[in-house]
């Protein structure tokens, strides 16, 4: 089982792929993806990687921040989102991407929060962002509102799980040194150059 995120460069992976069977291996969302913009969905990832492996691929039929936190518990009691969001939570691999927090955020382009949303968690002094997550320049994590509503498997639940992010841009490089610091991946797929930028930041500090 292996649990996929959001990102533009992890869908840029999917669409690098070549075409194999891989009947012996499931993919499963690790959060709701129903947005205004389809092109920008995280469950297009899911469908595209199905289509190039023929494997069996579960999405999560959920948006991915609900209007209240109770509105969330009613969204995961539904039948067969509580499934889904097992296997996600207990996926061994979760393969993510990394989020800026600016005007140009995936999670503001694909509608999957509001502009009132971005505009609090910037105020809070986030930089970066994993599976709706976020976190400040030192790698801490900073509670937002979106906490209680957010359908995304936890951070804290990951345990032994192999959670490899896949980013890159020289736009990402201060998102990725915080997610870096905060000590929440095993794994991380870049490019040279912004892996090159990512170290000299950490020289710097």
């Amino acid at each position: 089982m292996i649990g996929l995120g959001h990102g533009r460069t992890l869908a840029a992976v999917v669409n690098e792929l070549a075409q194999r069977t891989a009947s012996n291996v499931r993919f499963v969302s690790l959060l709701g993806g129903l947005t205004r913009h389809y092109a920008a969905n995280p469950h297009d990832v899911m469908h595209r990687i199905a289509q190039r492996t023929d494997a069996p691929a579960h999405v999560m039929p959920v948006p991915f921040c609900a209007n209240s936190p109770d509105d969330r518990s009613v969204l995961l009691s539904q039948h067969g989102v509580s499934e889904v969001f097992a296997m996600a939570q207990t996926a061994p691999i979760k393969l993510v991407g990394i989020g800026t927090v600016d005007d140009d955020a995936q999670l503001l382009r694909a509608g999957m929060i509001e502009d009132a949303d971005l505009a609090e968690i910037i105020d809070a002094g986030a930089v970066g962002e994993l599976l709706g997550h976020f976190f400040d320049v030192h790698g801490g994590r900073i509670a937002t509102a979106l906490d209680g509503r957010t359908l995304a498997v936890s951070l804290a639940e990951c345990g032994d799980d192999q959670l490899v992010a896949i980013a890159g841009g020289i736009d990402k490089t201060e998102s990725i040194a915080a997610v870096l610091q905060s000590g929440s991946l095993t794994g991380l797929i870049i490019d040279e150059s912004t892996a090159r930028e990512v170290l000299q930041r950490g020289d710097a500090r």
